[in-house]
């Protein structure tokens, strides 16, 4: 795939411009550092193939209800995960983006449907990052007993990778001494406690109140679950600008904006290069 250089060319020049960059990253954000991005279920089931047989749908294995019923599954999932995630090194882009952030007048804050904490591993301000889905490296009571939100440092999984079944104990609740789960908005998830989210959200909003020129540049953010693509919508509503890279799904409404259609580590390494240029 052949980013046509006067893109990259103008995003570079749109980076140029800006005073604040907002980072909006979906799931294909973390494909070039090896993570999968769950595309269907055939791309489901490649990751997980235990539940292939069982035909268990990515919407299905990631609810409440399956912690309910099956709590050995539903960590042996979400354990899988949070291991993956703890071992996985952020790729290059990311680095590229704290870079152009920090650059700026009002350097960057993140907004992402990720919960794996990559933009933390990598470096980012803990307080500039919106976790808009939640974070797997957080944790919270399955009842929920009480709005109570802990890390989950202490939890250290041990998956049968070929069940996906947590072979350990599962974590529990610190208040009640009930069955814990990730502190993720789930599917058909009515007991999530959104309380860190939506102190993340303030900081964002006043964030945005003092950007006079911001910059979006969204990252694998498709349109089946739109939370990435709504909210950098709405900043280019309030006057800022859009880079979109996505392989699939790259259109821009507007011609002041740019479409890319790459992966986001080549597409951010094409943005680096002509930034390089025009020095």
């Amino acid at each position: 795939m052949t980013i046509e250089p006067h893109l990259a060319a103008r995003a570079a020049e749109l980076i140029a411009q800006a005073d604040g960059l907002v980072i909006a990253a979906g799931a294909g954000m973390g494909v070039d550092s090896g993570l999968p991005d769950f595309r269907g279920n055939e791309g489901f089931w490649k990751a997980y193939p235990a539940l292939a047989p069982a035909r268990m749908e990515f919407t299905s294995v990631a609810s409440p209800r399956t912690f309910q019923e099956d709590p050995a599954l539903a960590w042996g999932f979400y354990g899988h995960r949070l291991k993956l995630y703890r071992e996985t090194v952020p790729h290059e882009g990311f680095a590229l983006l704290k870079a152009w952030g920090e650059a700026m007048e009002h350097a960057s804050f993140v907004f992402t449907s990720n919960v794996d904490g990559q933009f933390q591993k990598a470096g980012f301000d803990s307080r500039a990052i919106y976790e808009c889905h939640g974070s797997i490296h957080h944790l919270q009571c399955l009842e929920p007993c009480c709005g109570n939100i802990w890390p989950a440092d202490d939890f250290v999984p041990d998956v049968d990778g070929d069940a996906c079944r947590l072979r350990n104990q599962p974590p529990r609740c610190p208040d009640c001494g009930g069955l814990a789960r990730p502190n993720i908005l789930m599917f058909g998830d009515w007991g999530w406690i959104e309380r860190r989210s939506e102190m993340q959200a303030g900081r964002l909003e006043g964030w945005l109140a003092n950007v006079r020129r911001p910059l979006v540049i969204e990252l694998g953010a498709g349109t089946a679950i739109p939370s990435v693509r709504q909210f950098g919508q709405n900043v280019v509503l309030r006057g800022g600008r859009m880079v979109r890279i996505n392989p699939r799904e790259y259109a821009v409404g507007g011609a002041e904006d740019v479409g890319i259609a790459a992966g986001a580590l080549e597409g951010l390494l094409a943005i680096s290069a002509a930034l390089g240029q025009n020095r």
